[in-house]
């Protein structure tokens, strides 16, 4: 009896020696099916599952006056994509896409019809933000995953069932990312400092950009050859701008200014840049090339604001009377105050700003403007209301 259970206890070790052997070295590799509400997908571990209906219900439009539309009563993911399509003997459409967060499901806001059409049934919920390809194609979503939920991963996610395009994931644990018509620009950070990467739009193929000492940046692209780097902002932290060009080197355009943040314009000849100095928040606009700089009659964030895609103005939701005593940009980020804005434009030659929408005229609701976006015909504005992530259309 003893020497059965001998050889019993030898069979077992042998095989949990296996088991480890096979988890430790293979299992990182394997692919595993993630089945309908089987939970997020994981780099590594399949793709999103595709559901045969919509998780949840979307609604319909709200036309609130004859050129404000609450498109969504939410909440969506922070960020999305306007695009004109072109209609036979007709004038070009703006359509709109979006995500709805609990679902993840891609859906389409035609401006001219009003109709809301879901493209996209990939289900992928939980989806903090997302960076969309130029024609909207795609978007770049990222989310967390793990048992801490420590981990982040970014999902390339084609915008309709339909494509030809498969979706793919690059890195797990990115800090930032931006993309273009044809890349998607990277950034891995740790404590001894960031490498950024180039790849392409199609795969996850990457190639090193450069390696900076800095472990917290966040970075754009600035026009085709250039980058658009800043520090983290922090009122309490003087923080520095930067044109990055395609050898890794740095220029710096703006800094040291505490609670620095910066929006490249489309061709990366401007760079629109927020502030704070003596507790309150202040807008400049800086030439790249030169570094030379001209303040704007208004002030915010420029997280919140958008370029036209010629260069020639740009929009922000500004905050009528922030409240004093709170550290910008800071607490405006972590949620513990919110704005109460307008939507006003800033033309670049003459410097001067117009009123665009007074939001709390036109509706009962106050508005926190993030994740502005603009068509490329500069016909239709679009933005999330922050306090409750609807999603929002003005016709300009």
């Amino acid at each position: 009896m003893r020497r059965k259970l001998k050889i019993l206890a030898i069979i077992i070790a042998i095989i949990g020696l296996g088991v480890f052997v096979y988890l430790y070295f293979f299992a990182s590799k394997a692919t595993i099916t993630v089945t309908p509400g089987g939970g997020l997908p994981i780099a590594g571990q399949g793709v999103p599952a595709v559901t045969d209906s919509a998780t949840s219900a979307v609604g319909e439009p709200v036309p609130v006056t004859a050129r404000l539309v609450k498109v969504s009563v939410g909440p969506v993911v922070q960020g999305e994509a306007v695009t004109d399509v072109i209609v036979a003997s007709s004038s070009p459409v703006a359509v709109v896409k979006y995500i709805e967060r609990q679902s993840g499901n891609v859906y389409s806001y035609n401006v001219g019809t009003g109709a809301i059409t879901r493209t996209n049934n990939q289900t992928v919920p939980g989806i903090q933000s997302a960076a969309w390809l130029p024609d909207a194609s795609m978007a770049f979503v990222r989310y967390l995953s793990g048992d801490t939920f420590s981990t982040i991963n970014t999902y390339a996610l084609p915008a309709s069932s339909d494509s030809k395009q498969s979706g793919f994931f690059l890195s797990q644990n990115l800090s930032d990312i931006a993309v273009s018509s044809s890349s998607v620009l990277s950034l891995a950070s740790g404590v001894n400092g960031s490498a950024a990467s180039l790849g392409n739009i199609k795969d996850a193929r990457t190639v090193s950009l450069f390696t900076s000492p800095l472990s917290a940046l966040h970075l754009s692209f600035a026009g085709k050859s250039q980058y658009l780097g800043y520090t983290k902002p922090s009122a309490a932290l003087a923080g520095f701008a930067y044109i990055i060009d395609s050898t890794g080197t740095f220029s710096r355009i703006s800094g040291p200014k505490n609670g620095l943040v910066a929006l490249a314009s489309p061709s990366g000849k401007w760079a629109l840049v927020s502030y704070v100095e003596n507790g309150n928040m202040q807008l400049q606009l800086v030439e790249t090339a030169t570094g030379n700089t001209t303040a704007l009659p208004i002030a915010t964030i420029a997280d919140k604001c958008v370029w036209a895609a010629d260069d020639s103005s740009v929009y922000c939701g500004v905050p009528m009377e922030p409240p004093a005593g709170y550290a910008y940009p800071d607490d405006w980020y972590q949620g513990a105050v919110p704005f109460n804005d307008r939507i006003w434009k800033i033309e670049v030659v003459g410097r001067y700003a117009q009123l665009v929408l007074d939001f709390s005229k036109e509706t009962d609701e106050s508005l926190d403007a993030v994740a502005l976006a603009i068509d490329p015909l500069n016909t239709m504005l679009v933005f999330v209301n922050k306090n409750d992530d609807s999603l929002w259309a003005y016709k300009l």
